[in-house]
């Protein structure tokens, strides 16, 4: 898949082109830290607008792209720095929904709040 659409980060966008590493290495990661995540139900929701048959290809490839940075292990400023350690997946995913907000439906955001009622545990 090839793209106009970038997050500006190498490593995210070669990711970004592997949709299904992107969904599998996504739960990996939600799980581990959505404790920690005031967003999480802003990158579910984004996650399931992404792969939603029903959304733009431009819109998948953006999301995508906001999602692939928030799962590499390494990024500009490490996840496990407390407080700032997300601040720049916060910047990456919020960008990416502003440009896209128009496309992430209820039936996205209802999903987002199921998959967080369910603790994350049904997810593959």
């Amino acid at each position: 898949m090839t793209t106009d659409h970038s997050v500006g980060f190498e490593p995210a966008d070669r990711l970004a082109q592997d949709p299904e590493q992107v969904r599998r290495r996504f739960w990996r990661k939600i799980k581990s830290v959505a404790v920690r995540l005031p967003f999480v139900e802003d990158i579910l929701a984004a996650y399931y607008c992404a792969f939603d048959r029903q959304t733009p290809r431009h819109v998948q490839i953006a999301l995508l792209g906001a999602i692939a940075y928030f799962i590499l292990p390494f990024d500009f400023l490490p996840d496990i720095l407390p407080v700032l350690g997300f601040t720049d997946d916060a910047a990456i995913l919020a960008t990416a929904l502003r440009m896209v907000a128009s496309n992430i439906t209820p039936e996205h955001r209802e999903a987002a709040r199921a998959a967080m009622q369910r603790g994350l545990e049904d997810e593959a």
